[in-house]
Formats: structure tokens, sequence, C-alpha cells
């Protein structure tokens, strides 16, 4: 059994574990110190990110919620480490959208997600439980789309945003993508209904920038 070292050691790092126990991988979770360490579940082996041994045929996933930390992590092993996609089974895709999604590296889709097609996915992104993505959406690196998020056809999000929980995101159209500028933070339960300025915070329904 292969085995995948997951870096965090959150409850979101365990559930990153879980889908790749599931897929058949030897889980083991990554502390950056001993104080993350400490907070850690017993329920996975925990190793220090200082004591790390790369060894060979191990393979390595982002159990880090945080799209600036995630970004970090692979910066600093860049060209050193293998971050795969840990798609888990219950997931669905349109026509040749898992082929797009298996080109990329370091992706996390989580159980009920649904793709339907052209969808243009990047590297190091997060689809949490149940969130859909419609038709010719783009997702740029390192974004995490939260539960139950919906993201409608059309819509252009950009890199290091976040969509919160529950939040849904209008259609765009052909000639004029729906834009989430890049590290924008999308509210919990908020309804985008138009573009958002980049580095942003917008709540509400429909939703308004805050910040």
């Amino acid at each position: 059994m292969k085995k995948l070292g997951v870096f965090g050691t959150s409850g979101f790092a365990r559930e990153i574990a879980d889908i790749a126990d599931e897929l058949g991988y030897e889980p083991f979770l990554i502390a950056k110190d001993e104080t993350e360490a400490a907070i850690g579940s017993s329920m996975w082996p925990i190793v220090l990110e200082s004591d790390l041994e790369q060894a060979e045929g191990t393979v390595y996933a982002l159990g880090i919620g945080e799209n600036n930390i995630r970004a970090k992590v692979v910066n600093r092993y860049s060209g050193k480490l293998s971050f795969v996609n840990l798609i888990h089974p219950s997931a669905s895709f349109g026509k040749h959208q898992l082929e797009q999604i298996q080109a990329q590296e370091g992706v996390i889709i989580c159980a009920g997600v649904r793709f339907t097609n052209n969808i243009d996915v990047g590297s190091y992104s997060i689809f949490n439980l149940n969130a859909t993505i419609g038709h010719d959406v783009i997702i740029e690196d390192f974004v995490n789309i939260a539960p139950g998020a919906h993201i409608s056809g059309n819509v252009l999000i950009e890199r290091e945003c976040w969509v919160g929980t529950g939040a849904v995101i209008n259609q765009g159209s052909n000639e004029k993508k729906l834009m989430i500028g890049a590290g924008t933070t999308i509210g919990s339960g908020a309804v985008v209904i138009k573009d958002c300025e980049e580095q942003a915070v917008y709540v509400g329904a429909p939703a308004r920038r805050i910040k």
C-alpha cells in the first residue's frame, strides 16, 4: 500500500486522510511543529515536517484550507514532493471533465461534488462536500470551494479565492463570464449576481462588498 502524507492535522486534514484511505493509500498527517502535532488527533499517525523523510514512492496531499498557506507549502517543496489529486468515488463528472482534472496537481474533490462539462480546473484547489460546478467555468489555482456552494455556468474564479459554505454564484454569459477577482472571499450563504473585485470580501443576498 502506497503511503500518502497529508500536510496539516486539523479536522479538514483528517477528512482528506479519510479520502486517501478510501482510495487505497496509507495516510499519515504532517504537522508543521510540536504545537500543531499536540492538537492533532490520534486517528492517523503524525510526523513533524522537520522529520519528514521523502521516501521513494510516498506521495502527498494538502489538508490545509487556507489558500495562501497551501501555496507556501507547494512553493517550499516545488520539485521535491509529488502532490496527487484525491477524488472521492462519489463525485460525478460530465464528458471528458475527469480527464481535465486528472491532468492537474494537488486537487482535492470531496464526497458528493458534481462537475458538469467544459470546466477548466487549476491545481491545488479544494472542492468540498456537495459543491456543484456548472458548465464553462474557469477555476484558477489555490481556490477553495466550501461545502454546498453552487457555481453556475460561465463563471471565472481567479487564483486564491474562497467561496463560502452554501454560497451561490449566478451564471455569466457566453460573451462575458461573471468574474470573482483574485484573493476574494465570498461569505457563507452569499448570492453573487455580478462581478466581484479582487482582494475583497462579499456577503449577503445579493452579495455586497464589506471589505
